[in-house]
């Protein structure tokens, strides 16, 4: 607030400076045009002198010469003038110089109230509504998800502050989900382990009783072995439970249906992307496509794309990223591939699974989702995503239907 304080200050200042030296400027040149009449007047007296008479036409400022009686008596501006022992009034006009400065000043005046109502009209709809907002940010990221968010009417800010308060009760959502979901496995786990605890009690008492030969009759020794291979079989069974609660989706993966046209996800997309990989020196190319319209959800196959360019950025060697169409059964498959491949053509089956992160991601910073991601939203987009080894170019194939 202070800097643009100053910065209304400084501008404000600058103008007054221009408006004062313009005047200054003004004054000077009215001072030049008002003395022309007196050289003019001097001229046509020399002229008159040498010649007699004089041409009108050259002496703009004056409008008349004129001797004889009533020399004195005229309602205009005039000189006297002499020429051979002759008195002559030359009439003249100075033009309306006054009309001028006034004119200028009240332009200046009029721009002067338009920059100030300018300034002021920023500061109320754009710095204060911004300057509101400015710890919004630093309460969402320390997890005070009740920071109060004033609601702005201002066209600029409007829209941006609901979407912060739809982050802010999409963040608490996904927490309380969380928080459920991590209670609710914790419960499950520990009923299994509780649960587990009686078959391996059986299981560890018939062992002993075998190893001890306390059981003489084979009858006994049999029913106690089919013991154990029961509660093995109970203790199986609680144990795929346990792997089945912890290979549940951790994640909320959730698709609105819709249509989107293909140039408009690509255009964002290159708009990105484009500026930023030509400031890293690697060619971002889009080949040519036939633009149609995609039955998908717009915001999650956007999100699929920029997490397959992210991954080339990562993954790739940083000499090219293409992004290439084709047209096949009623879908569009769209292709992002990267020079400098070093993945291992055998790992392919296995990038598309949660946390998997390939032999080439030793040191690069990740977490093995990008594509596990991109799979399961395609999916639920009725499309479908694969991967392939070509020339040394890694490329990653979305297909989405068409509309």
């Amino acid at each position: 607030m202070r800097a643009f304080r100053r910065l209304c200050i400084a501008v404000i200042a600058v103008f007054l400076l221009l408006a004062v030296l313009l005047n200054v400027l003004l004054c000077r040149q009215r001072a030049h045009h008002d003395g022309m009449y007196r050289v003019e007047a001097k001229r046509i007296a020399d002229e008159l002198r040498e010649t007699g008479s004089y041409h009108p036409e050259r002496y703009p400022h004056i409008t008349g010469v004129y001797s004889g009686e009533n020399l004195f008596h005229s309602d205009a501006h005039y000189v006297i003038i002499e020429a051979d022992g002759t008195l002559y009034r030359a009439e003249y006009t100075t033009g309306d110089s006054r009309y001028l400065f006034w004119t200028v000043n009240g332009i200046l005046g009029a721009l002067f109230l338009l920059t100030a109502g300018l300034l002021l009209y920023f500061r109320q709809h754009i710095i204060l509504p911004f300057g509101r907002l400015n710890t919004v940010p630093q309460e969402l990221a320390r997890g005070n998800l009740a920071a109060p968010i004033r609601e702005e009417k201002s066209r600029f800010f409007g829209k941006f502050t609901w979407g912060v308060n739809l982050l802010r009760e999409k963040i608490e959502e996904d927490r309380q989900r969380e928080l459920t979901m991590q209670r609710d496995k914790k419960l499950l786990l520990l009923s299994l382990s509780h649960d587990i605890k009686t078959p391996l009690s059986a299981i560890k008492l018939n062992a002993k009783a075998l190893a001890k030969g306390l059981y003489k009759d084979e009858e006994k020794r049999r029913n106690a072995a089919e013991s154990i291979n029961t509660r093995a079989d109970e203790i199986e069974h609680f144990v795929r439970e346990i792997t089945k609660a912890a290979s549940e989706d951790f994640m909320n993966f959730e698709v609105k249906e819709g249509e989107v046209f293909l140039s408009e996800i690509i255009t964002k997309l290159s708009a990105r992307y484009g500026p930023q990989l030509a400031m890293s020196g690697t060619e971002f190319s889009v080949q040519q496509y036939e633009d149609c319209i995609l039955a998908c959800d717009p915001d999650r196959l956007a999100e699929c794309l920029q997490n397959l360019v992210e991954n080339a950025i990562k993954y790739g060697d940083g000499r090219s990223i293409e992004l290439s169409f084709d047209k096949m059964d009623g879908c569009e498959l769209i292709t992002v591939s990267n020079t400098g491949c070093s993945l291992d053509a055998k790992e392919l089956p296995q990038i598309f699974e949660s946390f998997h992160r390939g032999s080439n991601a030793a040191h690069v910073r990740g977490n093995g989702l990008g594509l596990y991601i991109c799979k399961r939203l395609m999916s639920l987009m009725g499309g479908e995503v694969y991967a392939d080894i070509r020339d040394g170019r890694f490329l990653v194939t979305l297909v989405a239907r068409l509309a």
